[in-house]
């Protein structure tokens, strides 16, 4: 295989000759080689985009050739849509400042850039890594800014996947209005109400998380670009970090800005943090409906069985006919995934001495992933599972009209202590608290018939 000479600070590196990267990116794939993680593909994406627009600013500015910028532009542009992908190797256990990402991304578009213009892929002429599609940036406000980019992209999928899950809920919360069953606490039978008012609770649920997911945009869209080192803007023109800022925000239709404290944006990561606290509390909601799901449908006929989830495969190897909730233990799975990354962010969102946090890779491949598996997950449990489930309505009338919690109406008629040794005594002798109350004529039957009534007690 061919190679070429590539040069750093530290001196000459051996390259493959096909390859648009470096010596730095060289370096750093050779000395990171940890884990099967590579670059997430939206941090890439949003990262070449930085670079395209950073270049027609510094061209603007009359700090860049025109011709220059425009290769870079063009060579940004091309790995925005994914034609470079192969060339972005780097793990992301490596240096915490993300620099070998951001070096990565500055060598891969200037050896395309000089390829543009030149015919001979790589190297530093005519376009340099560093001085031309790095000009007036540093990794400390690239890859933070990055991060903010492609977490609030991203975010607003989980955040649209999550509003039509809560419609889907909606939908069924409507279908199943009428349909009385019965309610449970700690577990044990409650009162009556209908399945149309849980269903209804579950689509609250996800529009809550998407609400709280999208609280967190006002941080995401501030920037720290132009901060460069440390948040002075040293080395960079006083109009980069504005202009730039608004470049990307024309890009994406997105309202990105320059951060307010330039000085907060490098050396703190508690966006991220508070992101990951949303995911968190979707993750919870989730698990708690999930679970419930798998409740409801328990069974068939041994179970609560009160609902039918969509049958997708067979359930066992020993057992036929055993279909088991497959999407819901996805999901469940998913869940508890995504609740050890909030971990991980927390950890890494402390790990900021002084100036810059240094686990910036683990962070955008925390964040960028759970977002990424919780938005697929979401739309998997709605078209999956959610929109085919069908109610069980005789058994759900079933199971309340023998549910010893029916006495509770006709505890104001005969008293708390009368009622309990009705329930007592219903569940000894197996018999249902209208039946008790028939036998010993508690009530008039057209007044118990209204007492007992179930679509009373659901509040229909």
């Amino acid at each position: 295989m061919e190679n070429r000479t590539e040069t750093d600070s530290m001196g000459p590196v051996e390259v493959e000759a096909r390859r648009y990267w470096g010596a730095q990116t060289e370096r750093a794939r050779v000395n990171f080689q940890v884990s099967p993680h590579r670059i997430p593909v939206p941090f890439l994406r949003a990262l070449c985009l930085l670079k395209g627009e950073a270049a027609g600013v510094n061209a603007a500015l009359g700090l860049l050739d025109a011709n220059l910028a425009a290769a870079i532009q063009q060579a940004a542009a091309e790995a925005f849509e994914g034609r470079f992908d192969g060339e972005f190797p780097l793990d992301v256990f490596q240096t915490g400042s993300g620099t070998s990402w951001n070096m990565n991304a500055n060598e891969v578009l200037a050896g395309r850039a000089n390829e543009i213009l030149t015919g001979v892929r790589g190297g530093k002429k005519p376009v340099h890594p560093n001085d031309h599609v790095n000009l007036g940036q540093s990794s400390n406000d690239v890859i933070p800014s990055v991060l903010n980019l492609s977490g609030r992209l991203e975010a607003e999928r989980l955040a649209a996947a999550l509003d039509a899950l809560g419609a889907a809920f909606e939908a069924k919360a409507a279908e199943f209005a009428s349909v009385v069953k019965i309610g449970r606490t700690h577990l044990q039978d409650a009162v009556p109400m209908t399945l149309g008012q849980e269903f209804g609770a579950f689509g609250r649920q996800m529009r809550l998380g998407a609400a709280r997911v999208r609280s967190v945009f006002p941080r995401l869209e501030e920037l720290a670009l132009g901060g460069t080192a440390l948040g002075t803007g040293l080395n960079t023109h006083p109009e980069f970090s504005a202009r730039t800022c608004a470049a990307l925000a024309r890009a994406l239709a997105l309202p990105f800005r320059p951060a307010e404290n330039l000085f907060e944006a490098i050396a703190t990561r508690d966006v991220q943090v508070e992101l990951m606290g949303a995911l968190n509390t979707v993750a919870t909601a989730l698990l708690k409906v999930g679970n419930d799901l798998r409740l409801l449908s328990s069974g068939p006929r041994t179970g609560f069985g009160e609902i039918r989830l969509p049958e997708l495969q067979p359930g066992s190897s020993i057992m036929p006919g055993k279909v088991n909730p497959v999407i819901l233990e996805m999901l469940i799975q998913a869940c508890a995934h995504v609740m050890g990354k909030h971990l991980s962010v927390t950890v890494a969102g402390q790990n900021a001495p002084l100036q810059l946090n240094m686990m910036m890779p683990l962070l955008a491949h925390e964040t960028l992933s759970a977002l990424d598996l919780l938005t697929n997950c979401v739309a998997t449990l709605r078209t999956s599972c959610v929109e085919g489930i069908t109610a069980d309505e005789k058994r759900c009338a079933e199971q309340v009209e023998r549910s010893l919690a029916m006495v509770t109406p006709l505890a104001l008629k005969v008293g708390y202590d009368k009622a309990a040794a009705l329930a007592k005594q219903a569940l000894a002798e197996d018999k249902t608290i209208r039946q008790l109350a028939v036998e010993q004529g508690l009530l008039p039957a057209a007044e118990l018939e209204a007492v007992l009534d179930p679509k009373r007690l659901a509040g229909l």
